[in-house]
């Protein structure tokens, strides 16, 4: 595995706009851009042990952005920071190795599976730098809240961050009738946070009524798991590796 560490992804990067890159030693068949959890106050780029196989034995190409935290961001810069690193890996990712860039793919779990949503469904967001959502070949949403963020909630909103809000803030709020969107897996916990599973057949509920495709919406339910706990275990790879498979040009 080839790696290259603290690339900065702005023209001029803030401590925070910095991103790594995992390359196989083989053919790179596609990209996957994972942004980390942490409920937007905590973790960093850190390559999960679940992710390693990605790019061992299935090519996948892995880059690990660093995103604006709370108390020190507020809502949306970490939003604007993670479509920047897209758009930087849509334009760049080419000068590290030969990969066919029709097969990029965003995901992220909890925090990051949050933002993976609002990049999804909210377009100004990947629009500012010059991308589309349709640049990308599918999502991964990981255990991510769909509506407003509790950080928000929290940190913004100065609110009981227990509250169920949707707006702006919120992917939910976002969705529209189909448009041709991207395929997206949507992975949950049966013993995830509190809400989050219920609120994920909302999301998936909502998608639907609004013509999603059946084709489009992939839901796998991680049986007898906690919320993440997956992460480092070899089927987090293999849910998303089944996902690139089916999805990939």
């Amino acid at each position: 595995m080839r790696t290259f560490k603290d690339i900065p992804y702005l023209s001029e990067p803030h401590e925070r706009a910095y991103l790594d890159i995992y390359l196989p030693e083989g053919e790179v068949k596609g990209v996957l851009i994972y942004f980390h959890g942490g409920g937007i106050y905590a973790g960093a780029k850190y390559l999960y042990k679940g992710l390693i196989p990605l790019v061992e034995n299935n090519g996948i190409a892995l880059v690990m952005p660093n995103y604006r935290l709370y108390p020190n961001a507020k809502f949306p810069e970490y939003l604007y920071d993670a479509a920047a690193a897209c758009a930087w890996t849509k334009e760049h990712i080419s000068e590290y190795a030969d990969v066919n860039t029709d097969n990029l793919y965003i995901s992220g779990s909890s925090a990051g599976g949050y933002i993976s949503m609002m990049l999804y469904f909210d377009r100004k967001y990947l629009s500012t730098y010059g991308a589309s959502v349709n640049d990308f070949r599918g999502y991964v949403f990981d255990a991510g809240q769909p509506t407003t963020h509790f950080s928000v909630l929290k940190y913004d909103y100065k609110v009981d961050h227990r509250k169920i809000v949707v707006d702006e803030a919120a992917p939910i709020y976002h969705i529209d009738n189909y448009d041709g969107r991207p395929p997206v897996l949507i992975l949950a916990s049966d013993h995830d946070m509190h809400c989050r599973l219920s609120q994920t057949h909302v999301l998936i509920d909502t998608m639907t009524y609004f013509s999603y495709p059946e084709d489009k919406i992939n839901f796998k339910l991680m049986e007898n798991t906690t919320h993440c706990s997956y992460v480092n275990e070899p089927i987090f790879a293999e849910e998303i590796n089944t996902f690139f498979e089916k999805t990939k040009k």
